[in-house]
């Protein structure tokens, strides 16, 4: 039997937020971005959407940043890049997806690969740019 999934002014405004902004926001900034205009929201009913929206194929995680788990809205193939410094999380959209990587993994290994993600850690430019950064290089 399908279970069919009803209309939530929370969940839609979950999406949208997610949606609106390309800072591959957590759980925790959805919440405290939307609790001023949804007092009852629960970080909780973040968690359980987010989860939602990945499961339809809505959202993705990028992965976990400075111990939170980080979303993107853009589910289109493309690679991120995370600042260790800041902990920003930036879309490398110029960068090309090689879809001959999923077909040199399936043949080594003998996987059924579905898709792969590609992620660069490092410093941003701010960071590079910044006091504390060349600090850091100096000592």
């Amino acid at each position: 039997m399908e279970r069919t999934t009803r209309y939530s002014k929370k969940r839609e405004a979950i999406l949208t937020a997610l949606r609106q902004t390309d800072a591959h926001p957590s759980a925790e900034w959805l919440y405290q971005t939307l609790k001023a205009t949804h007092p009852d929201l629960s970080l909780g009913t973040v968690y359980r959407n987010l989860l939602f929206f990945q499961q339809q194929g809505t959202v993705q995680s990028v992965g976990v940043v400075n111990g939170q788990e980080r979303f993107d809205a853009d589910t289109t193939p493309h690679s991120h890049f995370v600042c260790t410094c800041c902990g920003a999380v930036i879309d490398l959209k110029k960068i090309p997806m090689d879809a001959n990587l999923n077909q040199a993994v399936q043949s080594q290994y003998g996987f059924q690969v579905e898709r792969h993600e590609l992620t660069f850690y490092g410093k941003c430019k701010a960071c590079m740019q910044s006091k504390h950064f060349e600090e850091d290089v100096l000592s």
